[in-house]
C-alpha cells in the first residue's frame, strides 16, 4: 500500500491521431472506447496495416494542435507543408478494413487531400482513416467484462502513469525526459513511485476505473517527440530495474466506466488492491 499521500489528477492527454502528438486538455468526456476523440484516427500504409513511431519515427515530427470541430496537424521542420485540418468525426462515403495488431477493423476513409498531406510528410503512401462507432474492436474478453470496445490504442481504453514513477526514471537518467515519452492519457501526482502498480480499482473524482494489466515498453520511448531523434538510453534504464517476464514495464492500462467526464485537479481514490 504505497500511496500514503494525497492523491489527484494532474494531466488529461488524448491522441486523436495514433502515434502522432497529442493534445492536453483541462477536461475530458469519457466514452465506451475511452476520452472522447482519443485515437479515433488511425494511418495505414498501402496495404491498409496501421503505421506507428514504432517503425515511422518520423511521425512524431507531426503534431495535433485543436482547432474548432477538430484539429491541425503540423510538420515541425517542413515550413512548405500547409497545416492540415482534420474533423473530428469522418463521414461514411467511403469505407474498408484495416489491420492493427491482430484485429482487422472496419473503417472509413477520411479526405484524400488529407492522404495526400500524410503521404508527403512521411515520404511514403499511407492513408488516413477513422473508427465509427459502428466498428466493433474489442478488449481482451479474459480481463475485462464482455462487449467491452476499445479505438486505435493499442489495446486498453486509457493509459495511467504516475508522475512519482516518471520523476524515478529521470532520477536515473543522464538528460531527463518528459511524460510525452509514454503517452499517457490520465497522469497523477501525488503518489510514490509505480504506486500505481498495485491498484486494481480506484476512483477519480466519482467514476471508477480498474487497472488491468502493466504497460509493456517498446521502442517509442527512445524517441524525442520534439526532433524525432533515438536515444537507447530511456529504454536500457527502465530495462535495468522494470524488466518483468521479459517485458520492460511502466504505467498500467486501465478500463473505465464508459460514461462520464474528468477534470485536472479531480481527486483520486485508491479503493482495491492487486
Amino acid at each position: 500500500m504505497s500511496d500514503t499521500l494525497t492523491l489527484h489528477l494532474q494531466d488529461l492527454y488524448i491522441y486523436p491521431v495514433k502515434s502522432l502528438g497529442g493534445i492536453r486538455l483541462q477536461e475530458a468526456t469519457i466514452e465506451a472506447r475511452g476520452l472522447r476523440h482519443d485515437r479515433r484516427w488511425l494511418i495505414v500504409n498501402e496495404h491498409n496495416q496501421f503505421m506507428t513511431q514504432r517503425q515511422t519515427s518520423g511521425m512524431a515530427l507531426l503534431q495535433v494542435a485543436p482547432a474548432h470541430n477538430g484539429f491541425l496537424i503540423t510538420h515541425r521542420t517542413r515550413p512548405d507543408l500547409l497545416p492540415l485540418f482534420v474533423p473530428f468525426e469522418a463521414r461514411p462515403e467511403r469505407s474498408l478494413f484495416v489491420t492493427i495488431w491482430d484485429d482487422f477493423v472496419f473503417a472509413w476513409r477520411g479526405e484524400l487531400a488529407a492522404d495526400e498531406w500524410l503521404s508527403k510528410a512521411l515520404g511514403c503512401t499511407c492513408r488516413l482513416v477513422y473508427m465509427s462507432d459502428m466498428a466493433m474492436r474489442s478488449v481482451d474478453p479474459a480481463l475485462n467484462p464482455a462487449d467491452a470496445v476499445v479505438s486505435f490504442a493499442d489495446a486498453y481504453p486509457f493509459l495511467l502513469v504516475g508522475q512519482g514513477s516518471l520523476d524515478e526514471l529521470n532520477s536515473r537518467l543522464t538528460e531527463p525526459v518528459p511524460m510525452n515519452r509514454f503517452r499517457p492519457n490520465l497522469v497523477f501526482s501525488g503518489g510514490l513511485a509505480h504506486a500505481e502498480d498495485e491498484w486494481q480499482e480506484f476512483r477519480i473524482g466519482e467514476l471508477t476505473f480498474r487497472a488491468v494489466a502493466a504497460c509493456d515498453r517498446c521502442v517509442v520511448t527512445t524517441i524525442d517527440q520534439i526532433t524525432g531523434q533515438k536515444n537507447p538510453e530511456t529504454l536500457r534504464t527502465l530495462a535495468s530495474y522494470r524488466t518483468l517476464g521479459g517485458k520492460v514495464m511502466f504505467g498500467q492500462n486501465v478500463t473505465g466506466p464508459g460514461y462520464g467526464r474528468l477534470r485536472i485537479g479531480d481527486g483520486l481514490t485508491v479503493v482495491s488492491y492487486k
